[in-house]
């Protein structure tokens, strides 16, 4: 698993998030503070506070400098 710092601070930016990970049969898990939800749901980003960065987990062994690649306009 790897953990990288995300910012989603546009409707746009989540969009798009969504539409480049679903492309990936891995898990991902965005946390703010105690909340932990699907990266794929829209619905359960728009419940998190997009202000602030967030934690997005990639439970990935092999891969994750691929998907890394492709978050690279997300990360902080």
């Amino acid at each position: 698993m790897k953990t990288v710092k995300i910012s989603l601070n546009s409707i746009d930016k989540v969009k798009s998030f969504v539409n480049e990970i679903t492309k990936f049969d891995y898990d991902f898990d965005l946390v703010s503070g105690r909340y932990v939800i699907d990266a794929k749901s829209i619905m359960g980003i728009f419940s998190l506070d997009l202000s602030k960065p967030i934690d997005l987990n990639i439970h990935a062994e092999d891969g994750v400098d691929e998907v890394v690649n492709v978050l690279k306009p997300y990360m902080i």
